[in-house]
């Protein structure tokens, strides 16, 4: 690893589109993410904002543009890499407990031939117990509630001992005491210089969650600093005439002027 890949940022992303059947999603993303944020991804519903992750990993490919992560392509920085995606995306039917999801984490690293020694196993302890689940660590994955589930699949993250996360939606169907725990959580990993992308619906919450926002619809409309992104002219521009229907959102974001 070289000097300019150690002091590179952990997300480039330049003039970064894509498109699905030829129908664009997203269009000339500019963005560069410094280390050690924890950054809300937030515009209205089709705005691109889980494509954008998507592609950052790899997982969709763009038609113009290319991403970077701590200065290299993504396959010469997986490792540096964690994933949490959606829960609908997830077969929750899988015969498979709760340690084995988390080990999981832990393949990027062994390589697909090796299996998970002491170490790894301690790790994985670890993350669970992190996210308040360790005395599940032996139940099937199914068994659980859906906010239960979201934890493990956020210790697996954290078993992978990645820099950079990208987040899809993991507050979405959990209870409140289980998003209280994610944030607390998220908090913790960015104050230990970790890096976070989180793509989130809830605008209201928004504001206190994150210290960087990423306004998205379809375009980039503004990235920076919470407080100097979350105004009512970029909200009204992200979201258009469907801000209004979020009228004490917007009333609370007027007062602030």
């Amino acid at each position: 690893m070289d000097a300019n890949t150690v002091t590179a940022p952990p997300l480039e992303i330049h003039d970064l589109s894509v498109a699905y059947d030829r129908r664009p999603v997203l269009w000339g993303i500019d963005v560069e993410v410094p280390a050690g944020k924890l950054v809300g991804i937030i515009g209205p519903n089709g705005a691109g904002k889980s494509t954008l992750i998507k592609a950052c990993m790899g997982v969709v490919a763009p038609s113009g543009g290319w991403v970077k992560v701590f200065g290299e392509p993504l396959d010469h920085a997986h490792r540096r890499v964690g994933y949490v995606p959606q829960r609908e995306s997830v077969d929750w039917d899988f015969p498979v407990s709760v340690m084995d999801v988390v080990l999981m984490g832990r393949y990027g690293r062994l390589g697909l031939l090796r299996r998970p020694g002491a170490k790894d196993r301690e790790i994985a302890r670890a993350s669970l117990d992190k996210v308040g689940m360790l005395p599940y660590a032996n139940r099937q994955i199914a068994n659980l509630s859906g906010g239960q589930q979201q934890r493990v699949f956020l210790a697996r993250a954290l078993a992978q001992e990645s820099d950079l996360y990208f987040m899809d939606e993991p507050f979405a169907g959990v209870d409140a005491a289980t998003e209280a725990a994610i944030v607390t959580l998220l908090h913790e990993m960015r104050d230990r210089g970790k890096t976070i992308l989180v793509v989130h619906h809830d605008l209201p919450t928004a504001r206190n969650y994150f210290d960087t926002l990423l306004l998205l619809n379809m375009r980039l409309v503004a990235f920076g600093p919470t407080d100097d992104v979350f105004t009512y002219d970029l909200l009204q521009r992200t979201y258009g005439g469907r801000l209004t229907i979020l009228s004490e959102v917007a009333d609370a974001v007027r007062q602030r002027g």
